[in-house]
């Protein structure tokens, strides 16, 4: 009986391996090792962004906005996978939000994705980083202001219940995909429901004690310079990545988000250089403001059309920030309605104007694709500004958004953390 049960064993691990030999051969390393190396350039961004914000908040200040984006990198990574992931990539609930089936990763594992190359582990992973830097965009608008508990709280509510539905709408198979709407790597889901967003919440917590009387100068352009050059960097896999592939998509991605990032720095340069002097501070916002707008239309466009679109995001940019500042009834801290959510409003239109590759604009013959992409902003706009309005004003009635007048006098990093940045 020793030798058939041993055959029987043997024959049931070699029907084992070739099951889970099967299962993997739709798995391309290359594109699977791609996808991970994106998925950690798009990690890198998000401290990018605390240094990006933290150089431009006033010294006592510094800590307590770097550590933002370190605190959503914890908080976000685990509500992605406890529930934000299936609300973005669950079986669909009516075209607007997904059902619980991946509820804590289940069915979630190292098998091929369907429709991918890619296992279903690394397209999760890659889009809660996605998740966590769109929450971490946001806290330019209120920094030096909020208290730290508040921000926590907030931070969660919105992911859940603004991140994770516009996420389905357009990539899990919700209305907007259906509508035909085009958002190659977060035009709509990132940077618009980001900026608008940032307008919403600053209208609830209120401007800063002597905004538009007291200086609020950067104290540290080095830090921010340092945190453009990361999000440069990272931005790459942010892009090239959503193509989940290694493919000619992810190169032509890669090259638009240069093109259009390098085409916004300059001309930013030459706009303020023009009105006072070609400010540091100036280039590498409107690097970033040229690499927001890129964001929808990195695998639809050609290189050239790269141009016009980061050109077009640093006037929006540029001027949406004169006329937000000069009005001084809306403290947007660190600009994040007209960099992300004015900027990618302009690359989500120009999608729909340039899209020649995989899909046709209206340069192509296809003028419906551009009052698609319009109406998709629209949608998107009052959403983002709706919700997030009503979390923000729940969570001030609650618990309180703001600190108070002597502890945001003294500044966030001793009051909030108990800390300074420097000796």
């Amino acid at each position: 009986m020793e030798l058939p049960l041993r055959k029987i064993l043997l024959f049931t691990t070699l029907i084992g391996l070739v099951g889970t030999a099967a299962a993997e051969s739709a798995i391309n390393p290359a594109d699977n090792a791609w996808v991970m190396i994106s998925a950690a350039l798009v990690l890198i961004m998000i401290p990018g962004v605390g240094l990006f914000y933290g150089g431009m908040v006033r010294r006592k200040n510094a800590i307590s906005t770097i550590i933002f984006s370190f605190a959503i990198m914890g908080i976000i990574s685990l509500q992605w996978i406890l529930i934000g992931y299936t609300l973005a990539f669950g079986h669909d609930i009516g075209g607007v939000i997904g059902g619980l089936d991946h509820l804590g990763l289940r069915g979630i594992g190292m098998e091929a994705m369907e429709g991918l190359t890619i296992p279903s582990l690394t397209f999760m992973i890659f889009q809660g980083m996605f998740a966590v830097i769109t929450v971490s965009l946001i806290t330019g608008s209120y920094v030096e202001r909020i208290k730290f508990s508040s921000f926590l709280v907030f931070s969660l509510a919105w992911a859940t219940l603004v991140y994770d539905p516009i996420a389905y709408w357009v990539w899990g198979g919700g209305f907007l995909s259906a509508m035909g709407a085009l958002d190659f790597a977060g035009g709509i889901v990132v940077h618009i429901s980001a900026g608008v967003s940032a307008l919403a919440v600053v209208m609830v917590i209120g401007a800063r004690k002597g905004f538009g009387r007291d200086p609020m100068e950067p104290h540290n352009i080095p830090t921010t310079v340092l945190g453009a050059a990361l999000l440069w960097f990272g931005w790459f896999g942010f892009n090239a990545g959503s193509a989940l592939a290694a493919d000619g998509i992810a190169a032509n991605a890669f090259v638009t988000t240069n093109t259009s990032a390098a085409a916004a720095a300059t001309t930013w340069m030459f706009l303020s250089w023009r009105d006072r002097a070609p400010s540091a501070l100036g280039i590498v916002t409107g690097a970033v403001a040229g690499l927001a707008a890129i964001t929808p239309a990195a695998g639809f466009v050609t290189p050239l059309a790269a141009i016009p679109i980061g050109v077009g995001a640093a006037f929006v940019g540029y001027y949406a920030i004169l006329l937000i500042r000069g009005s001084k009834k809306v403290d947007d801290s660190l600009d994040v309605l007209a960099c992300h959510g004015i900027g990618s409003t302009w690359g989500v239109i120009a999608t729909g104007i340039f899209a020649s590759i995989g899909a046709a604009g209206l340069l192509a013959g296809n003028p419906h694709q551009l009052m698609v992409q319009v109406a998709a902003v629209a949608i998107t706009w009052i959403y983002s500004f709706v919700a997030t309005f009503g979390i923000a004003k729940a969570v001030d009635a609650v618990m309180g958004l703001r600190v108070g007048n002597d502890e945001e006098a003294v500044g966030l990093d001793i009051s909030q953390h108990g800390e300074g940045a420097y000796v």
